[in-house]
């Protein structure tokens, strides 16, 4: 039950990573419909910018970090601003493919300012096995105490990151005035004109918002694999995340990521050595394929109901 227990954790723990990038996906898809598959792309610029700046601008963590950010929101404003809102009301396969294209440009861009080198990322977050026990809980099985040994301490705070950013985004969707303007414009974009809601200004929020998420996202993968050009295929670890939890749902994000994380660690544990190993790599599509079939829409996601 302890090696179970391990197992289940780490796995719910490495699923909050995948929920950081799947986040950007579902805040971009919630208010204006467009699947951003550049998504990885900014992970990637987000996480170089803030190595770059340190390595060749030698600003210091502190100073590092609003710079990458104040970049993240400029790209996600010209991005709206040039790429998107010229293909206003187009087909939505053809928004799909300019986001495709977009990949392209920002990996180009970020390599080109910063280099192509792999970079190290060092937060300051220890990243080492903790051992725990539930002992001191009064939790056992047939007397003898569960002891984990396996935990991450990076995951651990990693999943605390991911708590805190849902927290605030979910303050920001209920609360503020802008937040209410976003789900307003998600719900039906010519309701939300003829209120007076401004399409364009909230589009750019989004995406400036989307890049903020992709910074913090780029900081937890970075300091977990370094920075390099592999950071950009997390944006495919995130699709089976949006296929479970629903593509316009924040908590569907989160529950989704802590699916796929769990299913991907005790599948390959438990049913890996029937396959030789290495089924973590696909597994998740699989469960994702099998889900789609029984919830088209998603845990969370919404119904579509077309009339004919």
């Amino acid at each position: 039950m302890s090696f179970f227990l391990e197992v289940l954790i780490g796995g719910l723990l490495a699923g909050i990573m995948y929920s950081l990038v799947a986040l950007g996906f579902v805040l971009i898809y919630k208010a204006s419909g467009v699947f951003n598959f550049a998504q990885g792309a900014m992970v990637f610029f987000a996480a170089l910018t803030f190595v770059g700046a340190q390595e060749k601008l030698g600003l210091p963590i502190w100073a590092a970090f609003p710079f990458s950010l104040a970049l993240m929101i400029l790209l996600g404003v010209l991005t709206e601003k040039v790429v998107l809102r010229p293909l206003v009301n187009q087909p939505p396969i053809s928004l799909f493919m300019v986001t495709i294209g977009l990949t392209f440009f920002v990996e180009g861009l970020a390599q080109l300012f910063w280099g192509t080198k792999v970079y190290p990322l060092e937060l300051g977050i220890p990243d080492e096995p903790i051992v725990t026990t539930f002992e001191n809980w009064g939790i056992s099985l047939a007397g003898v105490p569960i002891v984990l040994q396996e935990i991450n301490s990076f995951d651990l705070i990693a999943a605390f990151v991911a708590g805190i950013l849902v927290a605030i985004l979910a303050i920001f969707f209920q609360i503020t005035r802008v937040g209410r303007a976003l789900r307003a414009v998600a719900d039906d974009h010519q309701a939300a004109l003829s209120v007076g809601i401004p399409l364009k200004t909230i589009w750019a929020i989004v995406w400036s918002v989307a890049g903020f998420v992709a910074l913090i996202a780029g900081l937890m993968w970075g300091a977990r694999n370094g920075v390099q050009f592999a950071l950009t295929f997390v944006a495919l670890k995130a699709l089976p995340v949006l296929i479970l939890g629903g593509f316009d749902s924040v908590l569907g994000a989160i529950v989704g990521g802590l699916i796929i994380g769990a299913l991907e660690k005790l599948a390959e544990v438990y049913i890996g050595p029937f396959f030789g190993g290495g089924i973590e790599i696909w597994f998740a599509y699989v469960a994702a394929l099998l889900f789609l079939l029984i919830r088209p829409e998603g845990l969370f996601g919404d119904k579509q109901i077309d009339r004919v």
